[in-house]
Formats: structure tokens, sequence, C-alpha cells
């Protein structure tokens, strides 16, 4: 296949020739947001194999079947292809997370629904779970602000029914809200070590079944 000389077209718009050389073949014209789902979809699985310090844009754009200067049209470089991988992921998860807290007034069923979102998201896909948390780039700030902002957000719901629902001080309500999201985050996780042993299904009522016998001690206020 004929590939463009990467200085010749780093600054073209996507797919249109250059004087210096012969469209890619490999890269037909999309929509920028198609081409950039394709993108992020190769990056998924180099950095699946490789891990993020592995990884290297040459395969990327390989995977993707696209030139590099396609590549760098939609991302100047490595690091931002995997911040908007992250992006996308906890998105994902953020979403259906909410959508479970939201989903019932019963408390127990709101427990279960929660936790079972962690082992849907993981069964579905556990390598873009592994990806976004247990990367190895946890401790770049970047990447620790969004893990916060995703933390925060799922303990805030869980606080806010734990507020509205008891007569416990907010902080103590915030206490208890990141420890539920942490167990149910942590149980998801380890969970994947021992799959082959635990159904999804018992695995998740277990956990929510611990998880309902903890926060149900606190009952509501009428």
């Amino acid at each position: 296949m004929e590939h463009t000389p990467v200085g010749s077209v780093r600054n073209a718009p996507e797919g249109q020739r250059s004087d210096a050389g012969p469209t890619d073949r490999r890269a037909p014209r999309m929509p920028r947001e198609q081409r950039r789902a394709q993108l992020l979809d190769a990056a998924h699985q180099v950095f699946v194999v490789h891990g993020y310090h592995g990884a290297a844009m040459d395969e990327i754009a390989e995977t993707a079947r696209v030139s590099k200067p396609v590549l760098y049209q939609h991302f100047p470089g490595k690091r931002e292809l995997y911040l908007a991988l992250l992006d996308h992921h906890l998105g994902i998860l953020t979403d259906a997370m909410v959508t479970a807290l939201q989903s019932t007034v019963d408390n127990k069923e709101r427990v279960n629904a929660a936790i079972r979102t962690y082992f849907d998201f993981i069964a579905a896909d556990h390598q873009a779970y592994r990806l976004i948390f247990e990367s190895d780039l946890l401790n770049d700030p970047e990447v620790s602000d969004r893990f916060e902002t995703f933390n925060a957000r799922i303990a805030d719901e869980i606080t806010g029914v734990i507020s509205g629902d008891t007569s416990l001080p907010h902080a103590q309500a915030v206490l208890l809200g990141r420890s539920l999201s942490g167990m149910a985050q942590v149980a998801a996780r380890s969970w994947l070590e021992v799959a082959d042993d635990v159904e999804q299904d018992v695995a998740s009522d277990l956990v929510s079944r611990l998880a309902w016998r903890g926060i149900s001690r606190f009952p509501k206020e009428s």
C-alpha cells in the first residue's frame, strides 16, 4: 500500500491530496466523530496489550489502518489519546452508575442496582476496566483528577440519598457514601481474580447483601 509522507499532510485536512504525494488509500474520508471513535478503538486495543508506556503511535495508526498524519490531526500525541479514552470509559460508567442510583426509591434495590452496574461494566469489557483502573498512569495528576471527579460524583449521589433518608450529619453521610462506592469498586475488581469460580450474579449478590446489611442499620427518618 502507498503511504503519504508524514511531513506533507500533518497540517492538511484529513483525506486531502497533498502536492508532495498521493492520498493515503488506507484512510477513506469519514465524519470527524466517526474517525475519532475509530482511533480511540484502535488505541484501546494497543493500550490493553502493551500498557500506556509500551504503546506506540505507529502501532495505533497501523491498527486503525490510517497514516500517522491522520492520527495526529485528531490527537497531538499518545497522552491525549489515553486521556480521551479514559474520559470515554469513565463517562460510560458514570452515566450507568447515576442511572442505577436514580432508578428506584427502594434503597435495597438501589444498592443492588449500583453494585450490579460495576459488575456488568467489568463483565461487558474487563479489558476496559483494567485499562482505566489499573493503568500505569494512575499517579499522573491529570489522570488522578479524572478519577477523583468520577469517585466524587458517585459518592455525592449516594451521600444525597443517605442525607435525605437519615438524620446523620452531612460529613458522616459523605464518609458512608465514599465507603460504599469504594467497596463496590474494589469488590468488582477483585471478582476478576475469582471469576472462573464465582459467577457474576453470585458475586454481585454477595457484595450487595454485605453492603445492605451495613447501610440498612441507618433507618429512614419518617
